[in-house]
């Protein structure tokens, strides 16, 4: 989140020549940032000719908070292998491969992470951090004095102060990041008098119900810090976030224009965008008629109309089943994978149907969209399952005694300490207590141990993880390199069955599509996939 942040930060000051376009959050714009210049300042450009050694780059990167592995996998790794250095930088889909010649960059190339192959060539890149917490040497020096000054001498043992001291990266060092900073900005910051705030109508409510969660949050943290015996030492909340006047004044200056969806009578400062609620088939449901014709019909009209006809569908699966009913129905629909794809074909006069998350249409002169639940009316949506069976795991925590071995998923192996009360407000909060290499403490809240499971090799000889360390996530490359050689032994077996025959069965488009409609929730992607497998397997005349 905070690399998307940065990104979308660069990108607003670098794209003052064209038109952008930035959706957030209340809960966002709320965040401190960095200030614009400090952000530029943090960009790299890399291009053919560059000098860099390969030593000061590893150490750049380190800054800028990339992880060091020995194979690139995830955003925010990069490894060094001999003259070449890989990247997987927070703003790109594929990764960065630097290819040196001494201190000279000879060549930059796109590469794919799950198979490690180069995937095109590049003349230049901009490199952004992975992290706000950029750990330079003034940035260090501004926290080390901030940190000492505001919690006082004894804060010097703090993991923390010891971490950023030696120029260590912590998980969560983001919520100290004004100690970093020689000053703090936000999103107003980064706008200019050109451009154009429009905020929702409920958003100042939204923000003082944030504000207030905030304010809990932080003084149940502040008690529970006070009372316990651990480092950990929260800024004030006016640190990290806008205070609602501050909010307000930042809204009055820029200014804001307030959007509605009431209309309002016409004057100078009121902008009609013409649109309306699309048209809603909750008679035809009541009535129970065939929604699919009538939906049918409609589309067809708007488009003799000479607007564009366009269906949003939840998922792939549902955008094909209902394109096919549609056409069925009267309304040959075709298949569109953007909106720009969408607005071509449906300006040819054709119903198009695409995958869009939104709950109800809208409709101007120029087109009407019906979404899924225009149509079909509410989704019923399943609620996703824990990764992890929680109860089963407290089953298994209490037959584990003091010094087991357990795995943290993303901190690693630790020692089980028991379970240890921790003031929380006015009362006190049960949690997981593990122990790292050199005698740092995590605590995990029970109701969050789903993020454990017990080790299960041998103990013998068992080092364990360092918080905020490498050779944790450096394991887990090696893991994943491990997977995808398992990997392709399926993928022989799978070759080795293809090579037979079996019956090929295939299922009618019509009774089958109206069959699946009825399923009443939303089809989970997983779900959605093996639907699709098995299909594809029966109308193969392949064995399964």
């Amino acid at each position: 989140v905070s690399a998307r942040r940065l990104s979308a930060l660069y990108r607003l000051q670098a794209g003052k020549t064209g038109s952008q376009l930035l959706v957030t959050t209340v809960n966002a714009v709320l965040q401190r940032a960095l200030t614009p210049f400090r952000i530029r300042e943090s960009v790299r450009e890399f291009k053919s000719g560059t000098e860099i050694g390969r030593e000061s780059l590893a150490a750049l990167l380190q800054r800028q908070g990339y992880s060091r592995t020995d194979t690139v996998v995830d955003k925010g790794e990069y490894a060094v292998r001999g003259s070449i250095v890989d990247i997987f930088p927070s703003g790109m889909d594929e990764g960065l491969r630097l290819d040196f010649f001494g201190d000279e960059l000879e060549s930059l190339r796109s590469f794919d992470p799950s198979t490690q192959m180069s995937t095109g060539v590049l003349k230049s890149h901009l490199l952004l951090p992975a992290s706000e917490a950029l750990l330079d040497e003034d940035s260090i020096k501004r926290f080390r004095s901030r940190y000492r000054e505001m919690f006082g001498a004894t804060a010097t043992q703090d993991p923390l102060y010891e971490a950023v001291s030696d120029g260590r990266r912590l998980a969560g060092m983001e919520h100290w990041l004004p100690l970093f900073e020689e000053r703090m900005a936000s999103l107003f910051d980064h706008l200019t008098s050109d451009d154009l705030v429009v905020i929702d109508s409920a958003a100042l409510q939204a923000s003082e119900e944030r504000l207030s969660d905030i304010a809990d949050y932080c003084e149940q943290r502040t008690s529970a810090s006070g009372q316990a015996k651990g480092s950990y030492r929260p800024l004030a909340k006016d640190a990290l976030y806008l205070s609602s006047d501050e909010f307000g004044a930042a809204l009055d200056k820029a200014p804001a224009h307030h959007a509605s969806i009431f209309a309002a009578p016409e004057s100078g400062r009121s902008v009609d965008f013409g649109f309306a609620s699309a048209r809603d088939f909750a008679p035809e449901r009541a009535r129970g008629d065939n929604v699919y014709e009538a939906a049918a019909k409609h589309l067809t009209a708007v488009a003799k109309a000479g607007r564009k006809p366009i269906f949003a569908a939840y998922s792939t699966g549902s955008r094909s089943r209902i394109a096919s009913i549609l056409s069925e129905a009267g309304a040959a629909t075709k298949l569109a994978d953007s909106w720009q794809e969408a607005l071509g074909l449906a300006a040819k006069g054709s119903p198009v149907a695409l995958v869009l998350p939104v709950e109800t249409g809208f409709s101007n002169n120029e087109l009407e969209l019906l979404s899924e639940q225009d149509v079909l009316g509410d989704r019923l949506v399943r609620r996703r399952k824990r990764k992890k069976d929680s109860d089963a795991f407290l089953a298994e925590l209490q037959a584990l005694n003091r010094g087991d071995l357990v795995v943290h998923v993303e901190h690693g192996i630790g020692k089980y300490l028991g379970l240890e009360p921790v003031p929380v407000g006015q009362s006190r909060h049960d949690c997981v207590m593990l122990e790292y290499r050199g005698g740092d403490k995590l605590y995990i809240p029970v109701e969050n141990i789903d993020v454990l499971s017990r080790y299960g090799s041998s103990e013998e000889a068992v080092m364990l993880d360092r918080l905020g360390g490498e050779a944790w996530q450096k394991r887990r490359a090696r893991l994943k390199e491990r997977i995808r050689e398992i990997a392709g032994g399926l993928m022989q077996v799978a070759a080795q069955r293809a090579l037979r025959k079996a019956p090929v069965l295939s299922a009618e488009d019509g009774p089958y599509n109206q069959f699946v409609e009825k399923f009443p929730w939303e089809e989970t992607d997983d779900q959605d996939r093996a639907i699709a497998d098995v299909l594809r397997d029966l109308e193969s005349g392949k064995p399964m």
